[in-house]
């Protein structure tokens, strides 16, 4: 039985899957409705169903908070992975940082910011989306190495691989607090 638990920003959930190992390597179930609404994870119609593959240890995207709640689970290797409130209230600002291999997954709600680095080569994640990605979607972007976020990445800068973009982001200062 998966288990879910609160972080410390309100809506974030990880969660504990279970990995059955078998002769030919493992099986899970990614996501199953009934069984984490039982432990807690709130009722969500996903409507979409993502996968990214990266080919190298370092690859690293975000913080970027998008309109729609997401479900992220790694099917082959581990990504380290920051996650920040950027919704408005007391908790605007606060940072969660995860180590998600094949066994485990995480819930964010809409208004947090995510970003991710692999820790393994040939990655592969999983995403389910609550509404359907679309380019002029509405995006919050934080800069991923804001010095009062302060993201302990698992490598130094420079063995990052990462966009410019996210990169000359704003800081969390000069970001307005998502209204939801």
């Amino acid at each position: 039985m998966p288990s879910v638990k609160q972080t410390s920003i309100p809506g974030l959930l990880q969660i504990e899957l279970d990995l059955i190992e078998t002769p030919q390597g493992w099986f899970k179930e990614s996501f199953q409705q009934a069984k984490l609404v039982d432990q807690g994870f709130p009722q969500v119609e996903f409507v979409q169903n993502n996968m990214a593959y990266t080919t190298e240890v370092g690859i690293t995207r975000g913080i970027h908070a998008e309109a729609w709640d997401r479900y992220i689970s790694p099917a082959l290797g581990r990504l380290f992975t920051a996650i920040v409130d950027l919704r408005e209230g007391a908790t605007f600002g606060r940072l969660e940082t995860f180590e998600l291999t094949p066994g485990q997954a995480i819930f964010l709600p809409e208004g947090c910011g995510h970003s991710f680095c692999t820790l393994e080569p040939n990655t592969v994640y999983t995403y389910l989306l609550a509404a359907h990605w679309t380019p002029d979607a509405p995006r919050t972007m934080v800069n991923l190495f804001d010095p009062q976020l302060a993201v302990p990445w698992p490598l130094p800068k420079d063995q990052l691989h990462y966009v410019e973009a996210d990169a000359t982001a704003p800081y969390l200062d000069a970001v307005t607090p998502i209204r939801l």
